[in-house]
């Protein structure tokens, strides 16, 4: 926004400061006026010591005496007003010039104010903690798109390649060159579908309405039976009713996410899945286990982040995109809740979501 040129605060200080001095001193000189002309008549008198003055000698004696300290306390007010303002608003200066520098994209610095504990302090405080947040996310964000980028350009290469070979080549089988470019768009989409999904979680855009986490565990084993037989892994769901409020669509696909990654990394076969519903004082909980490799712990605290895959992951026949996790935290934290991702002991990990409780309702 433009804006005319003004005062600086500094300067709106300093004037402040002198004119309360002045106003002061003013009102000091009126009482000492006041309480002095008590004692002095109206016209000259004679006493024992000699004439005395009247009121009108005593009141022009008293304004030249009174001008230079009304003067000492303008000048005392305006250098002391400018020297106290400095040293008040020195901190909101430093906030100042950290602001610009984040408006121009510096993010790294801090403010850091020495001293104890006040207003500018908490403010500084305040400005530290988010610049480091918005640090941390405008990092993520680059990754993201980095990844993201490189995610997408690997479909639309293999394609190109395809179409290079098969223009090349007129007797090379159509049929298979067909089949290939499917399953490569195929997945282009299924990336494309997940980023929209991702972005649309992030944005908290949906409408909120009573969920029970126990129906929505039940429709995605439902749906994730076949895979689960295919791949020779069992699952068994138990808990209770977990009144939640969300997006039915965004914690379905939650559930679904789990389920799917519990199935797919899982052993190569008699592999067991475990989901269970509960509820807590003011939380609901789903908790989804798996057997499988171990997992390390650090592994395990990446697994969340975009693009992020074990190295059993990516060699498997159902590496997917790298985004079920990612999406599996976006949709807890769209939903204030939290996601705890912990290794078994005896391999395969232990995924919990809590989530705050919803007031129970009648099921229609």
């Amino acid at each position: 926004m433009d804006r005319e040129p003004g005062l600086s605060v500094r300067v709106k200080l300093t004037l402040s400061y002198a004119a309360f001095s002045m106003l002061a001193g003013g009102l000091l000189l009126v009482a000492a006026w006041g309480s002095l002309l008590r004692y002095v008549p109206d016209r000259p008198a004679r006493t024992p010591y000699g004439l005395a003055p009247d009121r009108s000698f005593v009141l022009h004696t008293f304004v030249q005496s009174a001008g230079p300290v009304l003067l000492f306390l303008l000048l005392f007010g305006l250098l002391g007003g400018w020297v106290l303002a400095g040293r008040m608003l020195a901190p909101l200066k430093r906030i100042g010039d950290a602001t610009r520098l984040a408006t121009n994209g510096t993010l790294s610095h801090r403010i850091q104010l020495p001293g104890r504990q006040d207003e500018f302090r908490e403010l500084a405080d305040a400005f530290d903690t988010m610049l480091a947040r918005l640090e941390a996310h405008v990092a993520e964000q680059r990754r993201f798109a980095a990844n993201a980028s490189h995610e997408l350009r690997t479909p639309l290469a293999i394609s190109k390649t395809l179409l290079d070979v098969a223009r090349s080549d007129p007797d090379h089988d159509t049929d298979e060159v067909i089949d290939r470019l499917h399953a490569v768009n195929t997945r282009a989409i299924d990336l494309v579908e997940a980023l929209l999904l991702l972005s649309r979680a992030e944005q908290r855009s949906f409408p909120r309405e009573p969920v029970d986490l126990s129906l929505m565990a039940e429709e995605a084993t439902e749906t994730l039976l076949p895979l689960a037989e295919r791949n020779g892994v069992t699952v068994e769901t138990s808990g209770d009713i977990t009144p939640a409020n969300g997006s039915p669509a965004l914690l379905l696909q939650l559930v679904t996410n789990l389920v799917h990654n519990a199935i797919v990394h899982n052993l190569p076969e008699h592999g067991t899945v475990s989901i269970n519903t509960s509820n807590r004082p003011e939380t609901v909980v789903l908790t989804v286990e798996n057997t499988g490799a171990k997992v390390t712990p650090e592994l395990a605290s990446i697994l969340t982040e975009p693009f992020q895959r074990g190295t059993e992951r990516v060699h498997t026949d159902h590496a997917g995109v790298g985004l079920g996790l990612a999406i599996v935290k976006t949709i807890t934290q769209a939903h204030d809740g939290t996601l705890t991702l912990s290794p078994r002991p005896d391999g395969g990990m232990r995924v919990t979501v809590e989530l705050p409780r919803a007031a129970p309702y009648a099921a229609t």
